[in-house]
């Protein structure tokens, strides 16, 4: 009888048992894998570090600029019928205001035509001049009586022509709105048997924008649009015929009882720094009080107060030790944190220099409480700034005071320390001037003398002078001095001149300071007569020392090169030679808090820095986990090759004891 042996089976579960093994051997990573998520916790708490630090900065920024502390604000007791708006200049005080009379621009209508496209005339060109000026006289019907006259403000004609082109009532509209005389032209129909009205509005308002209009040309159209005031009934190309409906008017106002007449309804001229805008006639004396914006500034100082809280307890969350769960926060111990936090209550605790009689923020009401945090006095920091506002603005920002009316704190560097600094001046800056030799030989200008050639401050320009006869030497000058200034090359490179009269003579003198001042004739068919063989004297920079040495000069700014005051620049605007007192330069606590939080933001900030780090490490994780990977794998293949030979092994000894059985089995049954 035929006998089969069993095939031997393993006993052994290879998976399982190499399964076990590798898990003894995937310790290093697991730990690595442990240290790596405590490295992205620090990670991530320093972005929250640094998000809270750029929020501090955000609301210490303003603060650390003085201009923060140099609003005004000027507030009506009667703001339907007067508002007003300061610059910083502004000075505090109170004004009773009253309004008698507000600005309007005077409109002028024309007699009713059938049709707004129908020719007027026949084409025949007509040449429209405009006058701008004032008119005297008494108005009955839309129209001046006899003996009104007309003064002209001396700006000068502005034409335009009528032709076949655009002689209709439309068409002169928008001739006229499309010449840029100072006019608005527009058409109402007014219902009656001739219904178009052709309007025409000075653009601004004021007495001193009343219109005259001349007409040269078709009797059609000067009939219709020609308009001279003082024309009392008279009618036609040298009439008035035109109807006034609305007078031009000033603005006629008393503040603080005294008489004031202006053209417009927006003032800025009558209150040093302050706007004043008229809506109606006042039936009581309005009150416009000026003063400093202590409101703005007590936010900014409560917002000053509540953000550095923020950013301690960010701080402190991200550091503190738990003492119930006797775990520490992920930043506890951190050398860069404590060193920040370290910083951030040095500066606070540290007095400032040079802003004047305040020092500390415990003399405004902000004062440490036990847990590290701000606290803020309300009532004692408004009573601060009642009392001493501008040493308020020195205790917070970088600022400076000169302590002469002549001298002005311009600028530092990130050099200047805080300070009093003495400043001598020797050489007060000039400017480049040129100087006629001759009274001008003629008030008559043509296109035989009408051209100037100049360089002024390097820069050349031509300009062309307004052929007419000048009543005056004066107004000649007045007109050199207005070409100048509106020439584009000029004017788009920032320069700008003076002419006056110098005993006669016309002199022309740039209005810039310094070693780069200079005016220089250099030709033009107008050059003898206006300015003869001119005089050219280049400027001077201003010349001194600050804090004892000698500082650089640049047309009116004098800055120091050397020192604790290196960097610091003031302005010299005149005044006597030798001492001229002291600058005062302070920076004050939310200056140095910006100062600090730039540098900690820095790309090689600490925090950068301690990122940079922990990034490092992390890298260097990632690559001791790549190599340990590696030879886990090989590890792996060795245990599942040795315990997969012992599975065959035992496999086959197996199938051995089993056919040895089976052969003994045999044997017994012999």
């Amino acid at each position: 009888m035929a006998t089969t042996s069993a095939i031997g089976t393993s006993s052994i579960d290879v998976n399982a048992i190499v399964s076990q093994l590798m898990t003894v051997e995937q310790q290093p990573i697991t730990k690595l894998n442990t240290r790596e998520a405590s490295y992205q916790a620090k990670l991530s708490a320093f972005g929250t570090i640094q998000g809270a630090v750029a929020n501090f900065q955000n609301t210490v920024r303003n603060l650390s600029n003085a201009s923060s502390f140099q609003a005004v604000t000027a507030t009506s007791s009667d703001t339907g019928t007067i508002t007003a708006s300061a610059l910083t200049s502004a000075l505090s005080g109170k004004y009773s205001i009253e309004v008698s009379s507000l600005a309007q621009a005077q409109t002028l209508v024309a007699a009713g035509q059938a049709s707004i496209s129908a020719a007027i005339g026949t084409g025949t060109p007509t040449t429209l001049s405009f006058d701008a000026g004032t008119i005297s006289g008494t108005l009955s019907g839309g129209k001046y009586n006899a003996g009104a006259t007309f003064t002209s403000a001396g700006n000068g004609l502005k034409t335009v022509t009528i032709d076949s082109s655009n002689n209709s009532l439309q068409g002169i509209r928008d001739a006229i709105n499309a010449a840029s005389l100072g006019v608005t032209a527009s058409i109402i129909n007014d219902g009656s048997a001739a219904p178009y009205r052709l309007v025409m509005s000075a653009n601004n308002t004021g007495a001193l924008s009343s219109m005259k209009i001349s007409a040269s040309g078709d009797t059609s159209v000067s009939s219709l649009l020609a308009n001279d005031p003082a024309a009392g009934t008279a009618i036609g190309a040298l009439g008035q015929n035109l109807s006034e409906s609305v007078t031009g008017l000033n603005a006629d106002i008393k503040v603080n009882g005294i008489a004031v007449s202006k053209a417009s309804n927006s003032i800025s001229d009558v209150i040093p720094g302050v706007t004043l805008k008229l809506s109606k006639l006042t039936g009581t004396p309005v009150t416009l009080t000026v003063a400093q914006d202590t409101a703005s500034v007590s936010q900014s100082v409560n917002d000053f107060v509540t953000s550095y809280n923020a950013l301690s307890k960010t701080l402190s969350d991200l550091t503190a030790y738990n003492t119930a769960t006797q775990k520490g926060a992920t930043l506890q111990g951190d050398a860069t944190v404590r060193n920040l936090q370290g910083k951030l209550r040095a500066v606070l605790n540290t007095a400032v220099s040079g802003a004047g009689s305040l020092t500390s923020l415990s003399q405004i009401g902000i004062t440490f409480q036990r847990d590290g945090s701000l606290a803020l006095d309300s009532t004692k920091l408004n009573t601060v700034m009642q009392n001493n506002f501008s040493d308020v603005a020195g205790l917070f920002a970088s600022t400076g005071k000169a302590s002469d009316s002549l001298v002005t704190y311009n600028s530092v560097t990130s050099a200047t320390q805080p300070g009093s600094y003495a400043v001598n001046v020797t050489g007060l800056a000039t400017q480049g001037n040129a100087l006629a030799s001759v009274a001008p030989g003629s008030l008559t200008i043509s296109a035989a003398n009408d051209t100037l050639d100049m360089i002024i401050n390097g820069i050349s320009t031509s300009i062309t002078l307004t052929s007419k006869t000048y009543t005056s030497a004066q107004e000649l000058a007045t007109e050199v001095q207005s070409k100048l200034n509106g020439a584009s090359a000029l004017s788009g490179a920032g320069i700008s001149v003076s002419a006056t009269l110098d005993a006669g003579r016309i002199s022309i003198t740039s209005n810039s300071y310094g070693a780069l001042s200079s005016v220089l004739a250099s030709g033009g068919n107008g050059l003898t007569n206006l300015l003869g063989t001119a005089t050219s004297t280049t400027g001077q920079d201003v010349t001194g020392t600050i804090n004892g040495a000698n500082a650089a000069g640049y047309g009116q700014s004098l800055s120091s090169t050397s020192g604790d005051s290196q960097g610091l620049s003031v302005l010299v605007n005149g005044g006597a030679l030798g001492s001229r007192g002291t600058v005062s330069y302070a920076q004050g606590y939310a200056y140095l808090m910006n100062n600090l939080a730039t540098s900690v933001l820095a790309s090689d900030g600490t925090l950068s820095a301690s990122k940079d780090e922990i990034n490092s490490s992390i890298k260097n994780l990632a690559a001791r986990r790549s190599t340990l990977q590696q030879r886990l794998i090989g590890i792996e293949a060795r245990y599942r090759a040795q315990f997969t030979a012992l599975d065959g092994m035992l496999s086959s000894m197996n199938t051995t004891s089993t056919y040895l059985t089976q052969q003994l089995a045999q044997l017994a049954k012999l």
